[in-house]
């Protein structure tokens, strides 16, 4: 089953949401990079411990995708579609 959720730009804190990958359940921040102009994507345990810092890389609607938290985790993946402005969550 995947999940899907609506990337909004926050004026005051990245963006943020829980997200279950690989069945533990893990936060996700959407920094916006000044120094990179991008936003870039955090995926850090519950207890705060950090499992990745990646850059958010669109994939285009239909069956391509970019997995953006790819060698992170085994049977999940991460997906930003930038035409829909929203982050694929799978499984």
């Amino acid at each position: 089953m995947t999940t899907y959720v609506a990337f909004s730009q926050p004026q005051t804190s990245p963006f943020q949401f829980t997200a279950t990958l690989d069945g533990n359940p893990y936060t996700v921040s959407v920094p916006w990079n000044l120094w990179g102009q991008r936003y870039y994507v955090y995926v850090q345990s519950l207890d705060g411990a950090l499992i990745c810092a990646v850059p958010r890389i669109p994939s285009p609607l239909g069956d391509t995708t970019i997995n953006i938290v790819e060698g992170y985790f085994t049977t999940s993946t991460l997906v930003w579609r930038e035409d829909n402005n929203q982050f694929e969550i799978s499984p």
